[in-house]
Parts: C-alpha cells; sequence; structure tokens
C-alpha cells in the first residue's frame, strides 16, 4: 500500500475531529495489521472503488462514539440510539470523502459507498488479501482507530 494512499486519510481525520469534537487531536505511530477481527465495539466501514479500491474502518469504542457525537450535537449522548449511530456512520463518510476528493486531485478516481456500521467486538470482517495500515487517533472524548485497506486497481 502506498503512503500516497495513506497521508489524505490522516489529514482529513485530523481536521474533521478537531473541528467535531472541538478539541485536540493527536496520531499515533503507523502499523500494519492482517487481523480480520473488529477489536473495538463501534466500526463504521466506508468501501472505496475505482482505480484505488478496498475498504476504510473507524473503530473506538461505544463511550467513545457518544462523546463524539455528544460534542458534535453540544447534547448529552446517553444511549447509543440511531441519530448517534449515524452521527458516527456520517463522520466514516465525511473523513472518507474528503479524503477521496485528495485522491482524485492526485489523479485517482475513487468513488465512496455509504458508510456500514458494525456495532460488537469480535466482528470478523475480510480485507481479503489487502493489508491494513493502522493509524491510531487519540482525541479528548477518546480514542478511535482508522485502519486503511486500499490497493490500486
Amino acid at each position: 500500500m502506498k503512503i500516497a494512499y495513506i497521508n489524505p486519510f490522516v489529514a482529513a481525520a485530523t481536521n474533521v475531529l478537531k473541528k467535531e469534537t472541538k478539541g485536540e487531536v493527536k496520531r499515533g505511530p503507523l502499523s500494519v495489521s492482517s487481523e480480520s477481527v473488529t477489536c473495538d465495539e463501534i466500526t463504521a466501514l466506508v468501501s472505496v472503488a475505482g482505480d484505488i479500491y478496498g475498504m476504510v474502518m473507524y473503530s473506538m469504542s461505544e463511550r467513545t462514539a457518544k462523546g463524539i457525537v455528544s460534542r458534535m450535537t453540544g447534547e448529552p449522548v446517553p444511549v447509543f440510539d440511531q441519530l448517534a449511530q449515524s452521527a458516527i456512520g456520517e463522520m466514516g463518510n465525511v473523513i472518507t470523502g474528503i479524503a477521496s476528493s485528495s485522491l482524485e486531485e492526485a489523479g485517482y478516481v475513487c468513488r465512496i459507498a455509504p458508510p456500514t456500521l458494525i456495532m460488537g467486538r469480535g466482528v470478523y470482517i475480510s480485507t481479503v488479501q489487502l493489508q491494513r495500515l493502522v493509524i491510531p487517533i487519540e482525541t479528548e472524548v477518546g480514542d478511535l482507530t482508522i485502519s486503511v485497506a486500499l490497493n490500486e486497481g
């Protein structure tokens, strides 16, 4: 996987999360994983197709998800209900959309699918033979992980 695919996701995630959580955002060290099982309670998955294909996953604890949505809406989020679920899915959609626009500017045709929200730990998600580049992100409301599994088509 080329680093040119990753930088747009790091930049988009940092900018969107700073804006939405109204706080500091820090990126942790990158790593590579071929793990096929979710480790967090909430995962927003967005598929990418075109010159670059694969998927991007945004994984977090339910507590972090509720904290992000609370900051986005300015209201407490005691229950991870349909509104909160929609907000987390849309956050993944926005980050992936911005990153895809950057990739388009670099000459890659990219289309994204609507987000899918996966709830529960230990859910099997196959990226077939694509390794995932894992980007840990720290926010004031909790940590999340972005897993980018993309390849050139």
